[in-house]
């Protein structure tokens, strides 16, 4: 789903999302943006642990596919 910036620099964040993060009406957000040059909106006061932030950063970023199968036999060290 995508948005359009208004002439006051202004954006509707979509209301599935807005209910799904519990962004309320008078919710202060701040921008911050990954590792991956993505932003993220974090309620304020509630910033992410590095580690937090470093294991959103990864998500989706792998390239390898596995299936359960033939990662569980990597892991057993099967051959």
């Amino acid at each position: 789903m995508s948005t359009t910036i208004t002439s006051k620099g202004q954006l509707t964040i979509p209301k599935h999302i807005r209910d799904s993060v519990d962004f309320t009406p008078g919710t202060k957000i701040d921008f911050q943006i990954n590792d991956r040059g993505r932003v993220e909106l974090v309620k304020e006061g509630e910033p992410m642990s590095e580690k937090e932030r470093r294991f959103r950063s990864a998500i989706g970023s792998a390239t390898i596919k596995w299936d359960t199968d033939e990662l569980m036999a990597l892991l057993r060290g099967e051959d």
